[in-house]
């Protein structure tokens, strides 16, 4: 069984993160950072390398018309300027790696990547030669088949069922580069501010999960007879993805900014031709207060009582926490945890993994979906697919493994993106009562596996159960607590209190009564501040500049976004990637 690159990254001492070269666009720089245990979240500078290394070559882009300014400025750094590339503002350059970070800061430069040999992709889908689908058991073909979901191709696809995917962006890999597959909403993360990085995946989570939910490569029909050898599908390949970016390439992001974009997709579930009947979120918080307060969990379940099924996925902690991670705590939405196939195709002996958040007796996962070792499409570039995409988890050039509850939720998204074109009169309560009520039972107790493993293809052919009935909550807590323990840290400041990114009061009862009459926005502003524009551009939410304070009092004006002067921690104690950004273990066993 393969070894995956787990998403507990952030629990890593050292994070090293290189400054790359982007396909169809190019990144601001990213630092090198180290995150020291004395100083828990925050990020301090790279550190120099304690000997010197020998010249290696790279490719450095300068910002548009600065290139005869940055090779010279490259120059008087000591670097050799080996080819100039006029034409594209790039240049090759021969430099020692602590020279290449260094070069980094240098205003002019707009990115600095090390220089690759490169290999065509002779076969069209695979890259390393072709991946043959069908013998692994964690392929896509392996988990549409398990879970039914090829059954119903040829005439259900999730054809007009929208699924807003709130995460780390989507990038336009092939799968999900059809005109029209992935539509963007607001950039609510703190790379809004880059146009060269707005909307885009430069964590490399969010293209993972829209792989899963949704993708379909351009030009093949999902029946297409040898597809498991060939061409990739996710669990619904015609549904369309709505992406709303919420994290930056370090994960960074605030409970403030997720409750923000819960809201929005509310109140444009419907506009400009959307059909936003689903919302995947493949993240969570180790809140601490009771679901019934919790203003993220208010905010997942208004959604639930707007008609939009809102798939959580449990967490990542195991049976350390006590508890589902915080929107999952929250029983109306649909808690999904992982399965793990444990290396065959056969269901009867899967386990679920020791990664995947338990209940604490009362609310437990709803289900559980495949969420080892799945593959899915990377996104070239990105923080994941720079540090990990070479090694164990990587499949071949297009595709990366991964493990965790959060490709868990983004199977069920799938899932309910098929049973809503199927049955488009179906509303919350009933899709969650059909996926619950014809879940195929495991040798597990119901504090991990719930009420069993995703059985769509069952689902497809009930009748509605009972559904449920909990009372409404009331929202009214405390924004600080639904962060956690450990909070973004800007400049040496946390974030901390009720207040969002902006230092805006937030007032959880007013937050609550909005969200409940579907008002939280107004044109572009939220919570008293814009955060967006107000309108669409062709396909994607207009952007805006963020002007005013932060938490932190200083100016969002003039500051260098996504690069080493932006200190932003991440999500309670491992951030997104880890027991928040769900998905296992990074570094351990789980993206690969």
């Amino acid at each position: 069984m393969p070894r995956d690159i787990a998403e507990h990254l952030w629990g890593e001492d050292t994070l090293n993160i290189h400054s790359i070269h982007r396909s169809r666009r190019f990144r601001a720089c990213l630092f090198a950072a180290v995150m020291s245990t004395a100083v828990a979240g925050r990020w301090m500078p790279a550190r120099a390398l304690a000997s010197p290394a020998a010249a290696r070559t790279y490719v450095v882009r300068a910002l548009p018309g600065e290139i005869d300014a940055a090779t010279a400025d490259l120059g008087r750094a000591g670097a050799t300027v080996t080819r100039e590339l006029r034409g594209i503002d790039e240049a090759v350059v021969r430099m020692t790696p602590t020279a290449a970070m260094a070069a980094t800061r240098i205003a002019t430069i707009a990115n600095v990547t090390a220089d690759a040999h490169v290999r065509l992709a002779s076969d069209g889908y695979g890259g390393r030669g072709t991946y043959d689908a069908g013998s692994d058991p964690n392929s896509m073909y392996a988990i549409t088949n398990v879970i039914g979901a090829r059954d119903f191709w040829s005439s259900t696809t999730g054809d007009g069922v929208d699924v807003a995917l709130l995460d780390s962006g989507v990038d336009p890999v092939a799968g999900l580069d059809t005109p029209g597959k992935v539509v963007y909403g607001p950039d609510l993360s703190f790379e809004s501010q880059n146009p060269h990085l707005r909307d885009l995946d430069t964590y490399g989570h969010g293209t993972h999960m829209a792989g899963i939910i949704a993708a379909h490569d351009d030009g093949v029909d999902p029946q297409y007879s040898s597809w498991k050898s060939g061409p990739f599908f996710g669990v619904a390949p015609d549904a369309r993805i709505v992406s709303v970016k919420l994290a930056d390439a370090y994960g960074a992001t605030d409970v403030s900014q997720v409750i923000a974009g819960i809201d929005w997709v509310v109140q444009h579930a419907h506009d400009n031709g959307l059909n936003i009947r689903v919302i995947n979120l493949s993240f969570g918080t180790p809140s601490l207060q009771a679901a019934d307060l919790d203003p993220l969990s208010y905010a997942a379940e208004a959604a639930w009582r707007h008609g939009i099924v809102v798939v959580v996925s449990v967490g990542n902690s195991g049976s350390t926490a006590g508890r589902l991670s915080d929107p999952a705590i929250n029983p109306w939405v649909i808690a999904v945890g992982a399965d793990d196939a444990n290396g065959t195709r056969s269901t009867s002996d899967d386990v679920i993994p020791d990664y995947s958040s338990r209940g604490d007796g009362h609310r437990n996962p709803d289900l559980v979906a495949p969420g080892a070792h799945v593959q899915s499409l990377r996104a070239p570039g990105s923080h994941i697919d720079d540090i990990y995409g070479r090694g164990a988890g990587s499949i071949n050039d297009r595709f990366l493994r991964g493990s965790g509850t959060s490709q868990a939720a983004a199977v069920v998204s799938g899932a309910v993106a098929m049973l809503l074109q199927q049955r488009p009169n179906l509303d919350p309560n009933e899709v969650k009562a059909l996926l619950t009520g014809t879940a195929r039972p495991l040798d597990a107790g119901p504090e991990a596996a719930g009420n069993g493993l995703l059985n769509l293809r069952r689902a497809m052919h009930a009748s509605v159960p009972e559904v449920q009935s909990w009372p409404q909550s009331t929202g009214t807590g405390s924004l600080d607590a639904a962060r956690g323990p450990q909070q973004l840290v800007l400049d040496g400041v946390p974030l901390t209190g009720e207040i969002d990114i902006f230092g805006a009061t937030y007032d959880t009862t007013q937050r609550a009564a909005e969200e409940d009459a579907g008002t939280s926005w107004v044109d572009g502003t939220w919570n008293g501040r814009r955060w967006a524009g107000a309108d669409w551009l062709s396909t994607s939410w207009a952007g805006t500049a963020w002007t005013g304070a932060e938490w932190n009092d200083a100016n969002w004006a003039g500051r260098r976004w996504a690069d080493a002067n932006w200190s932003g921690r991440r999500w309670a104690d491992s951030l997104w990637s880890a027991s928040n950004f769900d998905g296992g273990d990074w570094a351990v066993g789980q993206w690969s």
